[in-house]
């Protein structure tokens, strides 16, 4: 008798273990919104470090057309308005020569726009005679 039930109490001991593995759906619901939280904030950072990524590209190829059309102005001051050629035709410019306050000196000043950023460039040269 005392065998049986030994037996009886193995079974019941097991019984309980394997009803107990496994997660609850509480717990699951959980997980689920904790790294549903970190996706949110992975994906919002990476958003935001890309946005600014692009930024600072446009604003170094603006820096580098208005450069050049400010040393195209340094040979021939000129007043205009243009489109970049490509690879760069989302690009314009406006030059613009006036006179400035110190004598025998002009002004010369380049802004490149594209649809968000403006970036311009001025510079005192000597007056052409």
């Amino acid at each position: 008798m005392e065998k049986l039930e030994n037996t009886r109490f193995r079974t019941v001991h097991c019984a309980c273990i394997h009803a107990g593995e496994g997660f609850t759906l509480l717990e699951v619901m959980i997980s689920l919104a904790i790294v549903g939280g970190l996706l949110i904030t992975l994906l919002y950072t990476l958003n935001y470090n890309l946005g600014i990524a692009e930024r600072h590209r446009v604003i170094t190829i603006s820096t580098h057309l208005a450069k050049e059309k400010m040393y195209e102005m340094e040979r021939k001051p000129a007043t205009g308005k243009g489109q970049f050629p490509e690879p760069y035709s989302g690009f314009s410019y406006e030059t613009n020569v006036k006179d400035s306050l110190f004598p025998g000196m002009s002004e010369i000043s380049v802004k490149v726009k594209n649809a968000k950023e403006e970036f311009a460039l001025s510079e005192l040269v000597k007056k052409a005679k």
